[in-house]
């Protein structure tokens, strides 16, 4: 794994972003598109919107989620609502974004639902171009959650998580995760210190540690840096 501390969160931002355009470019050149998997919470929002200002070709971006919350669409909850707030999503074409369809009533078949478009975009099994992932403090990526049977799953792409401050997710699993092309982490502030320390030292105690590091570059700022 390859680590990139900026000056501040401000740099490390803008370094994270033309790290993703320059992968994202990459695909492009040697597949003519580029797929593109984005995780929620509040950590890469200013991050989407440096990307949004590079010289990417947008129109051969498409974009995935890490995961999502089952929650309704107009919900403050859902990532996808907060994603679509930022620049970034205006530059994707519409029929190139993806969200996860948590609106269908039953999880299980959401997921397969959503296994079967990435299989559509990146073959069988899914091959994600760039996997961008936060890092929660108990040590958890995507929705993947410390002591989850969803950690030992191996055949499926998209999972439903179990219940975590009363809501379940879906998720794309650690095999979609491991097989991505460029994997990147974005952590900030002294509240990672610690985790991204675990991290760094592959300690299996957190989740986090679990997912692929050959392909893989963390971004932090100074306060979250081991």
């Amino acid at each position: 794994m390859r680590w990139v501390t900026g000056e501040d969160v401000a740099t490390t931002e803008l370094a994270a972003a033309e790290f993703i355009a320059a992968r994202l470019g990459d695909a492009i050149r040697e597949r003519g598109r580029a797929i593109f998997a984005v995780s929620g919470g509040r950590s890469p929002w200013n991050m989407f919107a440096k990307l949004a200002t590079l010289d990417v070709a947008w129109h051969a971006v498409s974009v995935f989620q890490v995961d999502e919350r089952i929650v309704p669409a107009d919900d403050d909850a859902r990532n996808w609502k907060q994603f679509l707030a930022t620049p970034l999503a205006a530059c994707i074409p519409r029929a190139q974004r993806h969200p996860m369809p948590v609106e269908i009533e039953d999880p299980a078949l959401a997921a397969s639902r959503y296994e079967s478009i990435l299989v559509e975009h990146g073959g069988d099994p899914p091959v994600l171009d760039v996997v961008h992932l936060g890092l929660g403090e108990d040590g958890h990526t995507a929705s993947l959650l410390p002591g989850d049977a969803l950690l030992d799953e191996r055949l499926r792409s998209v999972g439903v998580s179990g219940l975590r401050q009363g809501l379940r997710r879906l998720t794309l699993t650690l095999p979609t995760l491991d097989r991505a092309r460029s994997i990147v982490w974005l952590a900030l502030g002294a509240g990672r210190r610690r985790v991204v320390a675990q991290l760094f030292a592959g300690d299996r105690a957190i989740v986090a540690s679990r997912v692929a590091r050959e392909r893989a570059t963390a971004f932090t700022d100074p306060a979250a840096a081991p």
